[in-house]
């Protein structure tokens, strides 16, 4: 969206860059996952494998991602290391 800060799509990406296995990690990697997609940062396919880790802390997200075929532009930008 237009009225993110750079700030925030910072912080976001810190959120959804939240390392496994801490409470609740799962859960806020989906939260930053639903910014980014609001923002067209991310496809809805990306958006239900966050959704299905959610409660799974441990449980990371990118290799489903890659696995299922979806979000490559996603995972493009993962691999860039920043949410620009």
């Amino acid at each position: 969206m237009a009225d993110d800060t750079p700030q925030e799509v910072a912080e976001q990406w810190e959120l959804i860059n939240t390392p496994l296995g801490e409470a609740w990690s799962g859960r806020t990697r989906y939260a930053a996952a639903m910014f980014f997609h609001k923002r067209g940062d991310m496809n809805a396919d990306t958006l239900e494998v966050y959704r299905l880790c959610s409660r799974l802390d441990n449980e990371d997200p990118l290799p489903i991602i890659r696995q299922r075929g979806v979000g490559k532009a996603w995972l493009e930008r993962v691999e860039r290391g920043g949410p620009a």
